[in-house]
């Protein structure tokens, strides 16, 4: 088997010096109708996700790449052996506006499933930060082996949640008690890189109850989570599993512990069920 992992952070590396120019420019911007997963392509992301193909066919790897932007493509002469999911721009509105909170998120696997993921990297765009992980290996933040954090209470918690919805009513009353229970929200627009914040202890959980985020966003990052030792579920608390493909959409509760897991997941029961 190639160095998956080795190829990943080449592939990841390469996408960032090419779209680093990018951030912020008017160029960034320009809309070149919609990608698989349903958004509108940015400048920015194709790219990104140029970069990413060109990267995976200098290394001669054969894979299926299940990409935001064009979908599925076959890669090379044995292309079901492995399965290569990537956002190539996690944050594409943050990146063209020049937010410095963006990334690269690429997944393997040998089947198209997120539980099947055992590699990920995830790199931050802007910052010399990134985060890889290996099943089984446990995951890193550059060199150093990444930790939640221990917070228990949510009353001492920084805790992510994606807003970005036109739906916002219905999804503040299902998050209401958790909301007023947490003591510092955030919403920092690259769902992949609130995870992995979730992950090295830098936040304490994160949550998107949407039903609209792509697990294209998540593939990576899911496993950098689960390496690091946190909790990664479904809305009802079951494991989060799903197929790797540019159109599936999730919903999940990421958390540092299982103290601050349970005390969303029922918090959020109690305001869906009335119990």
């Amino acid at each position: 088997m190639d160095d998956w992992l080795s190829v990943l952070k080449t592939c990841a590396e390469n996408m960032k010096r090419k779209v680093q120019p990018l951030v912020g420019s008017a160029e960034a911007r320009h809309g070149y109708g919609r990608g698989a997963g349903g958004d509108i392509k940015k400048q920015i992301d194709l790219t990104a996700e140029d970069a990413l193909v060109q990267t995976l066919l200098e290394h001669g790897v054969s894979c299926t790449l299940i990409s935001e932007e064009s979908g599925v493509t076959q890669i090379g002469t044995r292309a079901s052996e492995f399965f290569v999911t990537a956002d190539p721009v996690d944050g594409t509105a943050n990146a063209v506006r020049g937010l410095p909170f963006a990334a690269i998120s690429l997944a393997l696997s040998r089947k198209p499933m997120l539980q099947e993921v055992e590699v990920a990297v995830v790199a931050d765009m802007l910052r010399d930060v990134t985060y890889v992980a290996e099943k089984g290996r446990g995951a890193y933040k550059n060199d150093r082996r990444t930790m939640p954090s221990g917070t228990e209470r949510l009353e001492e918690a920084l805790v992510g949640v994606d807003f970005s919805t036109f739906g916002t009513q219905e999804l503040v009353s299902q998050l209401r008690r958790v909301l007023l229970k947490t003591r510092h929200l955030r919403h920092l627009g690259a769902n992949a890189l609130e995870i992995c914040y979730v992950a090295d202890g830098t936040s304490d959980a994160f949550i998107d109850i949407r039903g609209k985020l792509r697990i294209t966003d998540i593939a990576a990052a899911y496993l950098i989570l689960l390496e690091s030792g946190g909790i990664i579920t479904a809305l009802e608390g079951d494991r989060l599993t799903a197929p790797l493909d540019p159109k599936q959409r999730v919903s999940f509760v990421a958390a540092a512990n299982n103290s601050i897991h349970s005390t969303i997941m029922s918090l959020m029961q109690t305001a869906i069920h009335g119990h």
